[in-house]
């Protein structure tokens, strides 16, 4: 028996060596980080930069987050995308949205607007910090990005280039796609998915009317928080078709990489819109990935996911994410 314990315990100190070790291996990036403080309109917004390893950036990423409290790293998740644009070359800037991680303010306070006004301000301190390249600005905007990095292209001439993830352009038809593509997902039958579109029907003509948050929670049995609400009644109109012309018209080459499960934008629109607006200016990188470019199976098994987070975040993302990316940077400029 205590020969028995012996070996089990030799086993798993075996197993937890080489677990550390490939923890270390998969978490040594190839890049260095600093934190920043940056006045934002709301406040101070607690930032990262990363550098590539060897120094000598000859342009800068500027993140712009999706939907929700997010912070600078994405809790480290972003750090595989930083990676790649400092072997591209590219330093990257980012930030925890208002009231996360440090930041002042309150990201549900604000609208598209407010959150390209944040952006400008972001780019106005960077031109002042001499540690930062002074060369093409690159916008990288995710999800909600989409109805941002238009607005900010038309008013700054040093944003040279755009890479948008899953973005989306209507916020009324992006809502019913991801809706319709939950029930589809669920299996609900024609009854089910008939009455939360019925209910999705009333809550956007609330919306219409702006209707105060007591009248919408009393309408349903399962209302969203009254910050959430007001955040909404800002925001539910957003399209971004009409500024994709300006970005047309200043000839910012827009790189699109979306997945082929994604659930949550309906990435066809995004592209046929693109198409429409920018033309010959859009590339367009299709992977076997949901709505967050991560490989299927991490998003669809909790453990898997949790563990590659922590053993080898690299391999969070569908492959060919991150080359095609990195690829991508190394000929803007």
């Amino acid at each position: 028996m205590r020969r028995a314990i012996v070996r089990v315990l030799v086993v798993v100190a075996v197993l937890v060596t080489v677990l550390t070790v490939a923890t270390v291996a998969g978490n040594d990036f190839r890049l260095t980080t600093a934190e920043v403080s940056i006045p934002g309109p709301q406040g101070t917004l607690a930032g990262v930069v990363a550098q590539p390893e060897e120094g000598g950036a000859r342009g800068l990423v500027v993140m712009i987050h999706g939907d929700g409290p997010v912070e600078a790293t994405q809790d480290g998740l972003y750090t595989p995308w930083f990676e790649a644009a400092a072997d591209a070359g590219f330093a990257t800037l980012s930030w925890s949205k208002p009231g996360v991680g440090g930041s002042q303010g309150s990201w549900l306070e604000q609208s598209m607007a407010d959150r390209a006004a944040e952006v400008e301000a972001v780019l106005d301190w960077a031109r002042t910090q001499p540690d930062l390249p002074a060369g093409p600005v690159v916008l990288w905007a995710a999800s909600q990005g989409g109805w941002v990095f238009p607005r900010v292209v038309a008013d700054r001439p040093e944003v040279a280039a755009v890479v948008a993830v899953g973005t989306a352009v209507d916020w009324r038809r992006q809502g019913r796609f991801h809706l319709l593509a939950g029930l589809a997902d669920r299996g609900a039958d024609a009854a089910q998915t008939a009455r939360e579109v019925a209910e999705s029907d009333r809550v956007l003509a609330l919306l219409e009317r702006v209707a105060p948050y007591d009248e919408y929670a009393r309408s349903t049995t399962d209302p969203m928080p009254a910050d959430r609400w007001g955040f909404v009644l800002r925001n539910f109109r957003a399209d971004a078709t009409p500024e994709l012309h300006a970005v047309a018209e200043r000839g910012v080459p827009v790189h699109l990489m979306v997945g082929s499960h994604d659930r949550n934008v309906d990435v066809a629109e995004t592209e046929r819109v693109y198409r429409a607006a920018l033309g010959d200016l859009l590339s367009v990188a299709t992977f076997d990935a949901p709505h967050t470019l991560a490989r299927p199976v991490v998003e669809d098994v909790a453990a898997v996911g949790v563990l590659t987070a922590v053993v080898r975040p690299r391999a969070l993302l569908a492959p060919g994410v991150l080359d095609d990316y990195r690829e991508w940077l190394r000929d803007v400029g």
